[in-house]
This record gives structure tokens, sequence and C-alpha cells, in this order.
């Protein structure tokens, strides 16, 4: 009888996200595909104007009306997307299409801009160092005319500054309208990719000098783990660079000409993020020829020590060999003095012989 074979299961990697839950889904159905990271779904509102703001949680949507009829500016921020019927109902209220909330719960999805009749969305990727690895979770943002939604996969972000210019009425951000604050909040997440990249910057540029003075497995370890970050990272900032290229060259009735003078801040950040990454990776590549290099010439010296340790002994071996033979009859064998003279006879020849290689340089 024939075994069955076993197939593995497959490891998820952040490199790609399976989707086997979406899998003959008509499309707009709504399906998470990710891991929950948070308990209960989270809803924060801040809004403001020129004269003041208010932070609150809501537990239900409709608690929002109040606030939008009061102030010009609200942003809705979702923490966890794992609860499906929540999710539907957030679209529902403010007229999302299915399309763009299958996106929002497909945690797997490649940063992208998508410009509907009624919104704008994106979805990006907001990073986050844990124990010297890349983690990254999908944040996604609908701008409308009169509300600004954004998704996160869990609680806490890097919009840190965003938050408190807008508490402390700095800047333009209070004077300004939703679509600035979609800017500020992308380009929030674009400087955070910069201080990444220095973070890794500064370990890799660490990583030369020891390299140079002593190449261990050690180093080997780190080099490689840098490498798959720095390719992850890669993964993450090629669409996202597309992605901010369209937004700034688009013509989206959402944003305001005195808002698209600021955005190419936006260009800039992620073609340095982009720069620095590619760089980075180039100087990986070449700690590695250079780790390379290093150990085979360790090896080289090791072995050529150890070709001069033989030849000197050759010879020595010769001459113990012809006298340690077992023949009865061997020359000078009575002779008073002839273990000291066979000893300077190979103390000079050992002695001769690294003279001479040093004289050559061979080490």
């Amino acid at each position: 009888m024939r075994k069955k074979l076993k197939i593995p299961a497959i490891k998820r990697t952040r490199f790609l996200k399976r989707q086997d839950a979406t899998a003959g889904m008509r499309p707009g159905q709504l399906i998470f595909v990710g891991d929950q990271k948070q308990e209960a779904i989270e809803m924060e509102v801040i809004a403001y104007d020129k004269e003041s703001y208010i932070v609150e949680k809501i537990n239900s949507i409709t608690e929002i009306d109040w606030i939008r009829e009061k102030y010009k500016n609200v942003w809705l921020n979702i923490n966890g997307l794992h609860d499906i019927n929540i999710i539907e109902e957030i679209g529902r209220f403010f007229k999302i299409h299915p399309l763009v909330l299958e996106d929002v719960l497909n945690t797997g999805h490649q940063p992208k801009i998508d410009e509907g009749e009624t919104e704008l969305f994106f979805i990006l990727k907001m990073l986050k160092l844990e124990d010297n690895l890349l983690d990254a979770e999908q944040f996604s943002m609908v701008l409308t005319e009169n509300i600004l939604i954004t998704f996160q996969e869990k609680n806490g972000d890097v919009f840190k500054p965003v938050r408190e210019r807008i508490y402390a009425d700095q800047g333009r951000i209070r004077k300004s309208g939703l679509d600035y604050l979609a800017f500020s909040l992308i380009d929030r997440l674009t400087e955070n990719y910069i201080s990444i990249m220095e973070y890794f910057g500064s370990k890799v540029e660490d990583l030369e000098d020891k390299i140079l003075l002593q190449p261990t497995k050690d180093l080997l370890t780190e080099i490689n783990r840098n490498k798959v970050e720095l390719n992850f990272f890669r993964k993450i900032i090629r669409p996202t660079r597309e992605s901010v290229y369209l937004f700034v060259k688009s013509d989206n009735k959402f944003v305001q000409p005195s808002t698209k003078r600021y955005m190419n801040d936006l260009m800039d950040s992620t073609n340095r993020a982009f720069d620095l990454v590619e760089t980075y990776k180039d100087m990986l590549s070449e700690q590695l020829t250079v780790y390379s290099t290093n150990v085979n010439n360790r090896l080289n010296d090791v072995m050529k020590v150890l070709t001069i340790f033989s030849a000197v002994f050759i010879p020595l071996t010769f001459i113990a060999g012809i006298y340690g033979t077992n023949f009865k009859y061997v020359p000078e064998l009575d002779y008073k003095y002839s273990y000291y003279i066979m000893w300077g006879v190979m103390i000079i020849i050992a002695a001769g012989m690294i003279f001479y290689f040093k004289k050559k340089k061979w080490f």
C-alpha cells in the first residue's frame, strides 16, 4: 500500500501573507486577512477647527454625528480590524465602497492609492522596530470631503507629533482642511522610514570596522540578518514611492491647491528612504565580500605557516630517519659527539630555511 505523502505546513512570513481565506470569494465580500492584534476594536475621534479641538472615544459610530455638526475637520481612527461587523457598519454609515473595505481588511495588501468619486483611498505600511527587527502594520486611510477615516491593526502608532500639533495649534494644521491632515500623516510615515533607515545605517557602518579587525561567524550572521531586514523594507518602500508619486501628481478634488505646494516633500522623503535602503544593501554586499576575503586571507596565512613548518621539518625528519634505521653498521654511531653533531646540523638547517623564507617574504 502506498504511503500518503505528508506535506509540511507552510510557515507564515513577513514577505507574503497567505490569501487562503479569500480564495473563491466574490469581489467586495468582506473577509479579514491577517492576525488579530488586539482584543476589541477601538474608535477615537479627533475633531478641530481654528478655535478649538476635542478628543473623544466612541462606542458606536452614530455618536459621531454631533461632532461632525460642530467641527469642520473630523479624524476618525479605528484600532483593530478583526470585527467584520463593525467595519461593515462603518462602511455603510459613511458610504464607503465595498472594494475599499475589502482592501482595508486584507492586511497583506501592497501599498496603493485609489481615487474614487466619493473618496480618496490609501494603503500604506507603518513600520516599527521590535527587538531590532522590522514589524510592518497596515495603515489604511479614506479621505472624503468632511471626514478622514484611518484604519490600524492595533493601538499605538507613529502619529504622536501630528496629534500634538493639533492640540497645541502649531503650524497650519488647524487652519487647513482634511487634505492637509492626510498629507501630515503620510509625511510622518515617510519620516519614520528615514529614522529606521538611519538606525540600520549606523548598524551597517559599525560592522565595517569589526569585519576589518576580526571577522567572526557572529558578524556573518548579523550581516545576513540586516540584509533580510533591508529586503523587507525595500519590498515596502518601492510601492509606497509609486503611490506617493501618484498622490503628488494627481488632480484630485479632495486635495486643495494650497496643500499641493507641500506635497513635494513627500516625494523627497520617499526617494531618500529608497536611496538609503539601496545604499545600505550595496554596503552589506561589499561587507560580505570583505568578510569572505578576510577569512580566505586568514586561512591562507594559517596554511602558509603550516606549509613552512612542514618544509622545515622535512629535512629534519630525513636526518632523524637515517639515524633511526635498524642497520647494524651506521657511520658515526660509535663516535662520542655524534648525537650533538646531528642536533647542530638540524638546528642549522632549520634556522637557515627560516632565514631564507623570511628573506623571500614568504611569511
